[in-house]
C-alpha cells in the first residue's frame, strides 16, 4: 500500500437485497470531504454497525459504505487550529459510519466539529472500550443522577445487560455505588454481569408483564432500558414514585403500548437518550468523566480485541444475538 492507499471493510450492494462485506484497499480519495483527516488505530463493534453491514437502509442508505460509528487515533491532516498533526483523538456519534466512511477502515476524514481530543487519562483503546456504547451508558447514568436517583432508593433495572450499552450500565452503576438488577436473555451472562458488579441477574422475560394491568408492583427506583417494546413498557409500570427511567434502544420493538398511569400517578419520569448529536459541551463533560471519577476499574474485562480481520465473523454473531461484551477493532496492523 501506498500512503494514499489504507485498508477497510467495504459493504457492497449486488443485487436487490443482496449484500457482500470484505476487507479492500481504498484511496485516501474515496473519503468525504472534511478538515480532519484521522489515522485510525481502533475502532468498536456495535449493533447499529452490524444493520449497516447487511443493508439497513435505515442506517445506511447509500452503498457501497464502511461501517463503524466509533474511531480513534492519531490527526494525520488537520484544516482546523483546533487539531494538529499527532494529536490524539475520537470521533463517535454524528454521521460517522452511517452516511460517512466509518471507523472500519484505518483513516476516517470528518468535519473538526465531531473530533474530541483525547483526554488526560484514557488511551486510543481504551476510548474504543467505552465507544458509543459506554457514552451513551454514562449518558443515561448522568441522567438518572441528575434526576435525583440515590443509592439509597433501591433497585436499578438494566435491560438488555449482556450488551454494549447494558454492560457498561451495570457497570458505570455499580461504580457509582447502586443496586444493579441485570436483566439478560443470555443463559451464561451471569458471572459476566456479577463480575461488572450487578447485585444480582435475571432472564430478561422475568421482566415481561401481560396481565393488562396499567401498573403493577413497585419495584424499582430507576431503570437503564436498552430494549424498548414491551420491555420498557412492563418496565414503566413496575417503577416506583418518582422513579427515571432512561431509553436508548429498540431490539425490542419500536412501538410503545403503555397508559399515562406511571406518570401521573408515580410521577415517572421517562428520558431519551440521543448520543449521536449529543451537544459539544456535555460530550466532552461525559468523556472527562468517563477518563477521570467514572473511569472503570473492569475496563478491560468489557471488551475483546479482534483484528479487522475477524470483523465480518463477529458481524456475524452480534446479528445472531451471540454477542457477549464489546469487540474493540483493531485497525493499525
Amino acid at each position: 500500500m501506498t500512503r494514499d492507499n489504507f485498508k477497510a471493510l467495504v459493504v457492497r450492494e449486488t443485487g436487490k437485497g443482496r449484500f457482500t462485506r470484505r476487507i479492500e484497499e481504498r484511496s485516501l480519495a474515496d473519503l468525504p470531504a472534511g478538515e480532519v483527516l484521522i489515522r485510525v488505530e481502533y475502532s468498536s463493534l456495535n449493533y447499529k454497525d452490524a444493520l449497516s453491514a447487511i443493508g439497513n437502509r435505515g442506517v445506511t442508505k447509500v452503498y457501497p459504505h464502511t461501517p463503524g460509528i466509533d474511531a480513534a487515533g492519531l490527526v494525520a491532516e488537520s484544516e482546523s487550529p483546533d487539531f494538529a498533526s499527532g494529536d490524539t483523538v475520537l470521533v463517535t456519534g454524528y454521521d460517522l459510519g452511517m452516511n460517512t466512511a466509518g471507523g472500519f477502515g484505518q483513516y476516517i476524514r470528518v468535519p473538526a466539529r465531531w473530533v474530541v481530543k483525547m483526554p488526560a487519562g484514557l488511551t486510543v483503546k481504551e476510548s474504543m472500550i467505552y465507544g458509543t456504547a459506554g457514552f451513551t451508558a454514562a449518558l443515561s447514568v448522568t441522567e438518572l443522577i441528575k434526576g435525583g436517583v440515590t443509592p439509597e432508593q433501591g433497585e436499578v433495572l438494566v435491560s438488555g445487560a449482556s450488551g454494549g450499552v447494558g454492560s457498561m450500565a451495570v457497570a458505570l452503576l455499580a461504580r457509582s455505588g447502586f443496586e444493579v438488577v441485570a436483566a439478560s436473555g443470555k443463559a451464561d451472562a451471569q458471572d459476566y454481569l456479577t463480575g461488572l458488579g450487578a447485585t444480582s441477574v435475571i432472564q430478561r422475560d422475568k421482566v415481561l408483564d401481560d396481565s393488562g394491568r396499567p401498573l403493577l408492583k413497585a419495584r424499582w427506583a430507576a431503570a437503564v432500558d436498552t430494549v424498548g417494546g414491551a420491555y420498557l413498557a412492563a418496565t414503566l409500570k413496575s417503577t416506583r414514585q418518582r422513579a427515571v427511567v432512561t431509553c436508548c434502544g429498540n431490539v425490542g420493538g419500536a412501538a410503545l403500548e403503555t397508559t399515562v398511569y406511571p406518570f401521573i400517578l408515580r410521577g415517572v419520569r421517562l428520558i431519551g437518550i440521543d448520543s449521536a448529536s449529543c451537544p459539544y459541551g456535555p460530550r466532552l463533560e461525559v468523556w472527562r468523566k468517563l477518563a477521570g471519577e467514572w473511569k472503570l476499574d473492569s475496563l478491560n474485562t468489557l471488551a475483546t480485541e479482534i483484528p479487522l480481520a475477524q470483523l465480518d465473523e463477529s458481524i456475524d454473531k452480534m446479528l445472531k444475538g451471540e454477542s457477549v461484551g464489546r469487540k474493540v477493532v483493531a485497525l493499525d496492523e
